[in-house]
C-alpha cells in the first residue's frame, strides 16, 4: 500500500517508542529568535482513562429523592444491580446546585480524591463529551444538528477526545497543536521535546511540528546495548554518523532525523535524571502509578531541559465494564486514587503544586440502566476531573444531567447522557491557562465557535 510522507514518518515514530527510543520533531520550524521564554513554568498532565469510564457510580446525588432514583434505575446490589450502597458513598457538597441538591457521594473506591476535593485540591466537570455544537434530545432524535462521528464506538471517540475533532479527520492531537502554539513562545530555548508520552504512542501529543518523547516508567533513556564500554560508545558514535549521511532519499533523511532526535532527546534526559536525586514522596506500586512517578521526577529537572511548558500523557485501562462492573471499578480506583494523590503530593515536593495541572479524559461514560451481567453499555457525557493548586477546587463544574430515562438530557431511553460541556471547552479551558492566546484556540479546537462559554471557570 503507498504511504504518504507523513504517514511514514508517523509510523517511523511509533517503531522508536516501542523500542523504548524517543520520538521528537520538535525541533523543525519552530525556533524564534525574537521570542524571549518567560520565566514562569507550567505543566498539563493528562490521565486518560480507556474503555469508557461509568461516571453515575463515581458521582452520585445523596439527596433523599436523587438516591433513591438512582437506587431505582441502577437497581440494589442484593438484586444483582449496580446501585452503590448509600452509606459506602464518600460525601463531599457542591457550592452549586446539580440536578437539585448540593449533596453528592464519592465511589468509596476513592477516598484520597474526596480528601483533595474537600481541601480545594480537586473539582468535577459535569456531563462532557464529544460535541459539535450544543445539540438537545429532539435535535439528536431528528438529526437536525451534525453529530459526532460513530458515537458509542471506543476507537473513533478516544481519537476525538484526543484530536478534538469529532466531526472530520484530524491528523494531530490537541495537546499536540497546543504545544505548536507555546514553544516558539514559551520553550524557545528548550533542549528536550515539549510533550512526553509514558503510557505509548498517542495522537493526543502529536501536532504539525511537535512530537512527543515516549520512556517506558522506570526504564533509562537511551538505546539499549550502547553504553558501559569503549565498543559500545564506538558503535553509538558510528551509528550517529550513519544517520548523518545524506542519501538524498527523503523519506530516508525523515527517519534518520527521528532517531538522531530520539539518541540526542535520550541522552539529555538521561544525564538530567542522573543527577536530580530521589523523590521522597512514595508512590503505589501500580502502572499508573509508575507513571505518574516518572512524570514526576521529569517535572523535577524541567529547569535542566530548558523548558518553561510542558505536557504530559499517562493511561490507567479497563474500563469497559460490560460485565462484573462492580468488582472492576472497585479495583481500578483503588489504583487510581492513590497515584493522583501521590503526584499531587510529589507536585508539592518539588514546589510546582500551582503550576502542574492534571486532569482525565475517557472515551465516554455509561449507561444509566445497568445491562445483564453486571455491568453498562457504552454511554456518552460523563464526568471528569481537574487536580492542582491552580484548580478552583471543592465544586463541580457544568451540568449535571436529568437522571430519567427517556428524559431531557437521555439520547435514548437506556441513560446515554447527551453532553452539556464539549471537550472544545473543557481543552480551551486547560489551554488558555497553559499560555495559548485566544486568537490561537479556533486553530486547536475548530468548534470552540460553536459553544457560548469558552472558559468554565475552573482554573484560577
Amino acid at each position: 500500500m503507498k504511504q504518504t510522507r507523513r504517514e511514514f514518518v508517523r509510523r517511523s515514530c511509533c517503531t522508536a517508542a516501542a523500542l523504548g527510543v524517543a520520538s521528537s520533531f520538535s525541533r523543525f520550524g519552530l525556533v524564534n529568535a525574537l521570542a524571549q521564554a518567560p520565566t514562569d513554568f507550567r505543566a498539563l498532565v493528562c490521565i486518560f482513562l480507556f474503555g469508557g469510564n461509568d461516571a453515575n457510580n463515581m458521582l452520585v446525588p445523596m439527596d433523599p429523592a436523587g438516591y433513591a432514583n438512582y437506587q431505582n434505575i441502577r437497581q440494589q446490589l442484593a438484586n444483582g444491580g449496580l446501585a452503590l450502597d448509600q452509606g459506602s458513598l464518600l460525601p463531599i457538597t457542591s457550592k452549586t446546585q446539580q440536578v437539585g441538591t448540593t449533596a453528592f457521594g464519592l465511589h468509596p473506591g476513592v477516598p484520597e480524591l474526596q480528601s483533595m476535593y474537600t481541601k480545594g485540591q480537586l473539582a468535577f466537570l459535569a456531563n462532557t463529551g464529544t460535541l459539535v455544537a450544543p445539540t438537545t434530545r429532539a435535535e439528536y432524535l431528528a438529526r437536525t444538528k451534525v453529530l459526532p462521528a460513530n458515537l458509542f464506538s471506543h476507537q473513533d471517540q478516544q481519537l476525538q477526545w484526543q484530536t478534538s475533532a469529532p466531526d472530520s479527520f484530524a491528523t494531530s492531537g490537541w495537546a499536540g497543536r497546543v504545544a505548536d502554539k507555546i514553544q516558539p513562545v514559551f520553550n524557545a530555548n528548550a533542549l528536550f521535546p515539549p510533550i512526553t508520552t509514558v503510557s505509548g504512542t498517542a495522537i493526543f501529543c502529536t501536532g504539525q511540528q511537535t512530537e512527543p518523547y515516549a520512556i517506558f516508567p522506570g526504564s533509562t533513556p537511551g538505546l539499549s546495548g550502547f553504553g558501559g564500554s569503549a565498543s559500545s560508545t564506538a558503535r553509538l558514535q558510528a551509528l550517529q554518523q550513519l544517520l548523518t549521511f545524506d542519501t538524498g532519499i527523503s523519506l530516508i533523511q525523515s527517519a534518520n532525523s527521528i532517531t538522531s532526535n530520539a539518541v540526542s532527546d535520550s541522552q539529555t534526559l538521561s544525564a538530567a535524571l542522573a543527577s536530580a536525586g530521589t523523590l521522597a514522596t512514595v508512590f503505589p506500586k501500580t502502572g499508573i502509578g509508575s507513571q505518574l512517578l516518572q512524570v514526576a521526577q521529569i517535572l523535577k529537572v524541567r529547569s535542566t531541559l530548558g523548558l518553561n511548558r510542558q505536557i504530559f500523557f499517562c493511561s490507567l485501562g479497563g474500563f469497559d465494564t460490560h460485565t462484573d462492573q462492580i468488582a472492576t471499578q472497585q479495583n481500578l480506583f483503588a489504583a487510581l486514587s492513590p497515584a493522583m494523590n501521590a503526584f499531587y503530593n510529589a507536585t508539592v515536593e518539588i514546589g510546582l503544586p500551582q503550576q502542574v495541572t492534571t486532569f482525565t479524559m475517557s472515551d465516554f461514560s455509561r449507561t444509566f440502566q445497568p445491562a445483564s451481567g453486571g455491568g453498562t453499555d457504552h454511554g456518552w457525557g460523563g464526568v471528569q476531573m481537574m487536580m492542582g493548586g491552580a484548580v478552583l477546587g471543592g465544586d463541580i463544574y457544568g451540568t449535571l444531567p436529568t437522571f430519567a430515562l427517556g428524559g431531557p438530557d437521555d439520547s435514548g431511553n437506556n441513560g446515554r447522557w447527551i453532553p452539556t460541556t464539549s471537550i472544545d471547552q473543557y481543552g480551551a479551558t486547560l489551554a488558555s491557562w497553559f499560555g495559548v492566546q485566544a486568537s490561537d484556540l479556533p486553530a486547536i479546537f475548530p468548534n470552540l465557535s460553536n459553544f457560548t462559554t469558552t472558559k468554565l471557570g475552573f482554573l484560577g
